[in-house]
């Protein structure tokens, strides 16, 4: 079973919130889960409020886990993936997997950070293959990802009976993720992966090295190990797909795999493109404050409590702003949950002046619906790229950052609605590669 592994509001498989308190919470869930597996019922029972252990025994929980595991089977992944505000409470809901069946779980959780509630509410919504992608006109190949000391599952998708086609290594967001980059029901590099093998285009998609490796990420490091090293693996697997064009060979980041694609083009010369979805153009401290302000806002909570709660996440998320070690900060400093390594390469690293330096095609996507990456970013990416002959730059007014259509703009409990990638989406970056 994993442990929660970075929580950070631009993560796509992440919860927006107040940073340390959620950390806190996040722990805490995953560590009561934990307990619960093991059969530590003594254990588990002491994370709720005294006023819950008059209620609920250690053997209640026993009975209640052995009928879970009877049911559904031993359980192979509970981790928390989202939080959220209620009145006086926080539910944090934690995502479940068994030999048999899924279940998630919500604990509520008191202002002392104790539980007060564990529900099991109805079987989440499962994914939906999106329309546009035709099976009878691509194939699927699993394969491993290599790169020294790590394997990684992944999956090559390429059009039949075609050759001499392009390839699109398709390249995650921040945290812990899949080859499909799964949100709840959702997976947006499948429908990608199949909707251009159906127009003719191939791609890989590989494990992310945070979720299979994450006992490595307890110590100093960087988006090198966390992204780049596998992105440039992929990138020359790319190139030895039968069929497919080693000279026709992109990149499609996503949130941070976007704003890391620059990059990627400089460290891979030979990369025929890049595409830029959902990036951010700002530093990350920016984006994280401006979604704490968001959730602020959404809840409408204007009590003072909440204001100096907000004040003290922007003063927080502040300490993460640092471009260099200060003399008595070591690189596995933790800030934000992340080291102060992380940060210093991060925010150093100019995304848009890398951009702007790149000969090869550039396409910057953003959707208006996206509450993560704002339209403030899109319009650094128009103001820098939007007249260069190499660039073309795009805002998708109804798409979230999902990359999915949507009727407003929303928490992260949209992502719990299934919502294939964009049809026209599809369509467009397979016609912006093709070069028309």
């Amino acid at each position: 079973m994993k442990k929660a592994f970075l929580v950070i509001a631009l993560l796509l498989v992440s919860t927006v919130g107040f940073s340390q308190n959620v950390i806190s919470l996040f722990n805490k869930t995953n560590s009561f889960f934990i307990y619960m597996a093991e059969a530590k019922y003594d254990t588990a029972h002491l994370f709720f409020d005294e006023a819950e252990k008059a209620k609920i025994t250690p053997d209640n929980l026993k009975k209640l886990w052995d009928n879970i595991t009877t049911n559904l089977g031993k359980p192979e992944v509970l981790d928390a993936i989202s939080s959220k505000v209620q009145g006086d409470f926080y539910a944090v809901t934690v995502e479940g997997k068994f030999e048999k069946a899924e279940q998630n779980f919500v604990l509520m959780f008191n202002k002392g950070e104790k539980i007060v509630g564990l529900f099991m509410p109805p079987k989440a919504a499962v994914y939906t293959k999106p329309a546009y992608a035709d099976t009878a006109l691509y194939t699927e190949k699993s394969v491993y990802l290599q790169t020294p000391g790590h394997q990684l599952a992944a999956i090559i998708t390429t059009p039949k009976n075609r050759t001499n086609f392009p390839v699109v290594v398709l390249v995650h967001g921040s945290g812990p993720g899949d080859m499909d980059e799964t949100v709840g029901p959702n997976k947006p590099f499948k429908d990608i992966a199949t909707g251009l093998a159906s127009k003719g285009i191939a791609s890989i998609r590989y494990v992310k090295r945070t979720l299979v490796y994450a006992g490595e990420f307890n110590k100093a490091f960087t988006v090198k190990e966390e992204v780049t090293d596998d992105a440039l693996a992929a990138i020359a697997m790319a190139k030895t797909i039968t069929g497919a064009d080693p000279k026709s060979i992109y990149v499609l980041g996503h949130s941070l795999g976007g704003m890391l694609a620059p990059r990627l083009a400089t460290l891979a010369p030979s990369l025929k493109g890049i595409i830029l979805a959902a990036a951010p153009a700002r530093k990350l401290g920016d984006i994280i404050i401006d979604q704490n302000k968001y959730i602020v806002e959404l809840a409408k909570d204007t009590t003072k409590a909440t204001q100096v709660k907000l004040a003290e996440a922007i003063n927080e998320i502040g300490a993460a702003k640092l471009v260099k070690l200060a003399p008595n900060m070591k690189p596995d400093s933790v800030i934000l949950g992340l080291p102060a390594a992380y940060w210093v390469d991060l925010n150093v690293y100019d995304q848009v002046a890398t951009a702007k330096k790149l000969k090869q095609r550039i396409l910057v996507f953003q959707g208006g619906n996206d509450f993560q990456v704002a339209t403030a970013d899109y319009d650094i990416w128009n103001a820098a790229l939007g007249k260069s002959a190499n660039a073309k730059v795009k805002l998708y007014p109804e798409l979230n950052h999902l990359l999915s259509p949507q009727t407003e703009k929303a928490y992260t409990q949209q992502y719990q609605v299934p919502v294939n990638v964009s049809e026209q989406l599809i369509s467009d970056i397979a016609l912006w590669i093709s070069g028309k």
